[in-house]
């Protein structure tokens, strides 16, 4: 079959669903990554044919983009930082507002500065494994609940070529790690049930809950967590940086003053929401 007839079917299937562009970047995402076929390659070759067997990936891949699965976890990865992601279903999908975050963190650092930094609720292991890329003499540990997205992020550390230090808990119940930290780090729930009603499909349906969701009535129950033990781990002058609910920025700058935490910023993400929000622990 020729691959601009198969171009053309994937449009009149999904342009309903999704916007042109996102069409056209899901099928070069896909030729890429099961035929090893560069984006340009139809401007080349518009008649370029392709067999039956090659044909079935990108059949099998449109059925799953109709039912809005998340093209990331059909292909299996994603690339963050410039780095490569395996992620499943059983992590989050990373997004360009934790890589500002990550940016932030890194603005001013010397890479060859010895620091210890914690990345709570890792997830893939984004931010650890970007962490670590740039901060050579970092030692950097991640902490998560899920033993599920704890092994996958061990995989991409592997992929990455970073040591990271990867720990089971909950943040919630943890008190201490017996250490002490120059930098912490993280990206927790903080989308509220309430706030469901306003997500695509695709992530409400693929996207695992307990990386996303809070109770309405405690949105804050793990900044909380976090921020306390922030307070008791951070060594003096240790920094936290987190990201935010774009509509909870002030409750949760309000309650890193409440810490005693100093030089507080809220920062904007690229699309102008509240995102980011950083603290400097003082006792």
């Amino acid at each position: 079959m020729l691959l601009k007839e198969i171009k053309t079917i994937f449009h009149k299937e999904l342009d309903t669903i999704y916007s042109n562009g996102e069409v056209s970047s899901f099928f070069h995402l896909l030729i890429e990554e099961f035929l090893g076929l560069e984006r340009f390659i139809l401007a080349f070759q518009p008649n370029y044919v392709i067999s039956k067997e090659d044909e079935q990936p990108l059949f099998e891949a449109l059925s799953q983009l109709r039912l809005q699965r998340p093209i990331q976890y059909i292909i299996g990865k994603t690339c963050f930082m410039d780095l490569d992601f395996m992620v499943s279903e059983g992590v989050l999908i990373p997004r360009p507002e934790t890589e500002e975050l990550v940016q932030w963190v890194l603005e001013g650092k010397d890479e060859n500065e010895e620091r210890n930094i914690l990345d709570i609720g890792t997830g893939s292991g984004c931010i650890a494994i970007s962490l670590a890329k740039n901060m050579k003499n970092a030692r950097v540990h991640a902490l998560d609940v899920s033993e599920e997205a704890l092994a996958i992020a061990r995989k991409n550390a592997k992929i990455n070529k970073v040591a990271v230090s990867f720990i089971q808990g909950d943040i919630l119940t943890l008190d201490s790690l017996g250490l002490k930290f120059d930098l912490i780090v993280s990206n927790p729930p903080y989308v509220r049930e309430s706030e469901k009603s306003v997500m695509q499909k695709n992530v409400l349906e693929h996207e695992p809950d307990s990386a996303l969701f809070v109770p309405d009535e405690t949105p804050l129950v793990f900044y909380e967590a976090i921020v306390a033990f922030a307070q008791r781990n951070l060594s003096e002058k240790g920094e936290l940086f987190l990201e935010i609910n774009q509509n909870l920025g002030k409750e949760t700058s309000q309650l890193l003053e409440t810490y005693n935490f100093l030089e507080i910023e809220l920062r904007k993400d690229i699309f102008g929401n509240d995102r980011m929000l950083k603290g400097i622990v003082s006792r």
